[in-house]
């Protein structure tokens, strides 16, 4: 629990409605930056930099380079999201590839020979980050119902009490794992063990007529935790599904200024356009305070570490110095998992160490953005100009200029196109979990990055999106937005066919 440092929460938040960007809040952002301050003069030039255009007749000077200096070249096969960052030194490029190392190892279960991979489970979602986040790309959900789900699982929780976390907090939502089987589900589990559930999808399909007379069918899905390993979930358990997202870009989505993220947010629309992003704000176990959430599908993690050190626990089951439970997951209901041999208490002390977390941090803030493709084509430029005048750039950030920082010069510094703006938007009842997330509601999302998008299908095999992978494609990812982006799905719904491919050509592009 929270509540000791409930005081300084409530300062803090009672700051934020009136000025977001200049409020005590904008600096709890960025105490994991090294920042050297910007000057006037550098200020002037980002806001003209980061302008949204009115010039659709070429790309923008550039633009093509998604992650500024760090920028790679895209590759025509899966290994596009695995290069370093294009601006890495040879010695931090030895770096990188150690936590690549890392990044890729297999987990073996405890007692082991192997005493430095020692530590799996003992129920777990995945033997490696890899697993999951197959060649750094995106997860799917099961094709079939022999497939596992091992880019996917079930978030659990369940309502928590008023004196439970942080309630105090404006917008916070109490929640508490579910008293069984913790906050998520596992799948797997290391022999002598019992897996906790088996995740079954069951789908409908709904057709959607567009103006020009395409037909789009939207598949409905329906999560079921079957196969309870542990006995029944709490009944008030709320389950969210989510999928592996890409790892690109993690590091300069780390190095925006909070400021400037926060200068974006209108939680009481007050410009009246409908957008009404919210900043997510959670407890960071690095630098005990509360931080701008950045990372995860809800934006619920503040950093690339906490990120990271949550997925070695939850997915893995190996203890690291952030979370250090010996038995990952497991809840004091799982007596056995509580009891068994783990591999922590040796001179690395936690089952990864903090060298290692180090490692896995930098390798994943530094996989490489690739370039954009046919950027300068009329079919993606007049795209680009649907893109922006729908609307879709009101969530859709185009571009920030990252930090300057004085020991992440690959960060450092960067103007880059990510097409997000890091903040929670209501995407209506289609989308929701109906799972609160600290400050995110059930029908909350961050707005998801879009880079390297055009490229899943290069990378992962497949063409599946959404925080589900319930979309086959991007227009049917399009037609599920709802909620504050409900104008901007219908008047894609409205467009002209030679409109729409264009849209979808730019999206291919990024």
């Amino acid at each position: 629990m929270l509540t000791r440092h409930i005081p300084a929460l409530l300062y803090i938040f009672a700051a934020v409605p009136a000025a977001w960007a200049d409020s005590p809040f904008a600096s709890l952002g960025d105490p994991h930056l090294n920042v050297v301050p910007r000057t006037a003069e550098e200020a002037a030039r980002i806001a003209a930099v980061t302008a949204l255009t009115e010039d659709f007749s070429a790309a923008a000077k550039f633009e093509e380079r998604s992650a500024g200096a760090a920028t790679v070249r895209a590759l025509d096969n899966p290994n596009a999201f695995s290069l370093p960052s294009g601006n890495i030194s040879f010695e931090d490029e030895m770096t990188f590839k150690l936590g690549n190392g890392l990044f890729r190892k297999l987990w073996v279960s405890s007692p082991a020979s192997t005493l430095a991979s020692d530590g799996l489970g003992p129920i777990f979602n995945a033997r490696s980050c890899q697993r999951c986040h197959i060649k750094d790309g995106r997860g799917h959900p099961p094709e079939n119902a022999d497939d596992n789900a091992i880019s996917m699982f079930l978030r659990v929780s369940i309502p928590g009490p008023v004196d439970a976390g942080i309630p105090e907090i404006q917008g916070y939502i109490a929640t508490l794992p579910d008293p069984t089987y913790g906050t998520q589900l596992q799948d797997f589990a290391v022999q002598g063990h019992a897996a906790e559930y088996r995740l079954d999808v069951r789908y409908t399909e709904d057709i959607v007529v567009l103006a020009d007379g395409t037909e789009v069918s939207l598949r409905h899905p329906t999560y079921t935790a079957a196969n309870l390993g542990y006995g029944p979930l709490h009944p008030e358990a709320m389950l969210s599904p989510r999928v592996a997202p890409q790892m690109i870009g993690l590091g300069l989505l780390e190095a925006i200024p909070a400021a400037d993220i926060l200068a974006r947010a209108d939680p009481e629309d007050l410009d009246g356009d409908g957008i009404s992003g919210r900043p997510n704000i959670v407890w960071s176990f690095e630098y005990d305070q509360p931080m701008l959430g950045r990372f995860g599908l809800k934006a619920g993690n503040p950093t690339v570490m906490q990120q990271s050190a949550g997925a070695f626990a939850g997915d893995i089951g190996i203890s690291n110095p952030l979370f250090p439970a010996g038995a990952g997951e497991c809840t004091p209901a799982q007596a056995a998992c509580q009891t068994a041999v783990h591999g922590d208490g040796d001179a690395r002390g936690t089952e990864i160490d903090a060298l290692g977390m180090d490692l896995v941090a930098f390798y994943s803030r530094n996989l490489g953005v690739p370039a954009r493709r046919n950027v300068d084509t009329p079919e993606v430029l007049r795209g680009k100009e649907v893109f922006y005048n729908t609307g879709c750039v009101s969530c859709h950030t185009p571009s920030f200029v990252t930090h300057r920082l004085a020991d992440r010069p690959e960060q450092s510094f960067q103007l880059i196109w990510p097409y997000t703006d890091m903040l929670l938007h209501d995407m209506g009842p289609g989308l929701a979990d109906n799972r609160p997330e600290a400050r995110a509601t059930g029908r909350e999302w961050r707005t998801p990055p879009l880079w390297g998008i055009g490229l899943t299908e290069t990378v992962s095999g497949h063409t599946y999106f959404l925080h589900d992978g319930r979309a086959r494609s991007l227009l049917e990812a399009v037609l599920w937005h709802g909620g504050e982006a409900q104008p901007h799905r219908d008047a894609v719904v409205a467009m002209s066919t030679e409109d729409r491919e264009a849209l979808i050509a730019f999206l291919e592009s990024l």
